[in-house]
């Protein structure tokens, strides 16, 4: 299901990331690939409430937990510039969606990184 959010399809995600060489594209096009995934359930299921979005995100962080190893295999990591970026993007996808009482911190709380 594509994305119908324009908000969204006008953003470009992790771009932070792809212009700094430590952060290996193919990776981060991995990450990439799980916030367009969390867009694209949060459109299919419509959450009502903030915990079901937060069941929402807290999957994709998890998700993103276990792309932690391919960044270490790639001489790279999620360290600050990166858990920044990442956590501003789960911020603006709950914006985009209407959830601006979302906690920034509570989007992204199962991460390990």
């Amino acid at each position: 299901m594509p994305i119908s959010n324009p908000r969204i399809t006008g953003h470009a995600f992790l771009a932070e990331l792809y212009e700094d060489d430590y952060f290996p594209d193919h990776v981060v096009d991995r990450g990439k690939a799980i916030l367009v995934r969390l867009c694209e359930r949060i459109e299919a299921a419509g959450p009502a409430d903030l915990p079901a979005l937060y069941a929402l995100t807290h999957a994709a962080t998890e998700e993103f937990n276990a792309l932690e190893a391919e960044f270490e295999a790639a001489g790279s990591e999620i360290e600050t510039v990166a858990r920044e970026e990442i956590g501003g993007d789960f911020w603006v996808i709950a914006q985009a969606y209407g959830f601006e009482d979302a906690d920034p911190e509570e989007l992204i709380a199962p991460r390990e990184w």
